[in-house]
């Protein structure tokens, strides 16, 4: 059931957070996009695996001002679960939830490629209630309240539904981010009748899928600051997403993977098959 202080926040406070989110990245963000430094990079669990200082501001710019805008809400932000793994366990929990991913595609920002973006999702009970996909570089903000449909700089999007017999067109789980076991689930997709390509930011695929330039996902990690955003962003622009278990993917984790997210029903399911699920 929806918090009370959730569907009353839907109601009125939309406006606040893209503005929130518009400021952070225009102070914290833009500002450092082609001039890091490179004491300004650094690298959490593996060599592709960077941070930087965008980042980190970002993420505590967006706390700061969106725990603000509805209070008793708190933020499970990719930075933050990294210096605290039990924030993570928030998701589990009672409270209304901002899910912050401050630079979704931190590889493109680092090289100075206009390719990555600002996600923040309001869930509350293990359910996403409103998402905004920023790309300040790209200059497109995207945003989706559920029941209430998506938006792409204030135009509905709709993902509408692949060509009959067209080569599907998937984005999957960049070989850099992939174990040899994962490599090897993603593999069902290099087949006849489908394009796949390595994913650049994940929030960016979303909502390509969303405005129909992309048939599908096919992920195999779960963090929920990378998906929730996007996730509702395609459900409401008439998509779907099925695990391998030919389940919807949760935001509390405990997802059969890899997983993905689609323009309709069909090509969901054609994609989980081909991944060798049901």
């Amino acid at each position: 059931m929806i918090d009370a202080r959730v569907d009353e926040f839907l109601g009125s406070g939309a406006d606040a957070v893209e503005a929130a989110v518009r400021k952070a990245a225009a102070d914290e963000i833009m500002p450092r996009f082609r001039q890091l430094g490179a004491d300004e990079i650094v690298t959490k669990n593996g060599p592709h695996d960077l941070v930087t200082v965008a980042d980190r501001a970002a993420e505590a710019r967006l706390t700061e001002a969106l725990t603000a805008l509805l209070p008793g809400s708190v933020v499970v932000g990719e930075e933050g679960v990294h210096a605290d793994p039990a924030v993570y366990e928030a998701l589990r929990g009672d409270a209304p939830v901002w899910i912050v991913d401050p630079v979704d595609g931190t590889r493109q920002f680092v090289h100075g490629e206009p390719g990555f973006c600002t996600l923040v999702a309001l869930a509350q009970g293990g359910r996403i209630y409103a998402s905004w996909t920023y790309a300040p570089a790209l200059g497109e903000l995207a945003v989706a309240v559920r029941g209430r449909g998506a938006t792409l700089n204030g135009q509905p999007l709709h993902a509408g539904s692949p060509v009959p017999g067209a080569v599907l067109r998937v984005a999957t789980s960049h070989p850099d981010y992939t174990t040899p076991e994962q490599k090897q689930a993603l593999l069902g997709l290099y087949t006849d009748g489908v394009a796949a390509r390595p994913c650049g930011s994940a929030g960016l695929e979303y909502l390509a899928v969303a405005r129909g330039e992309l048939d599908g996902t096919a992920f195999n990690w779960e963090y929920a600051w990378d998906h929730a955003a996007g996730l509702l962003l395609v459900t409401e622009a008439g998509g779907t997403d099925l695990t391998l278990a030919g389940e919807r993917y949760r935001i509390t984790g405990g997802n059969a993977l890899p997983f993905t997210a689609a323009r309709d029903e069909a090509t969901a399911r054609r994609i989980v098959a081909l991944l060798g699920g049901r």
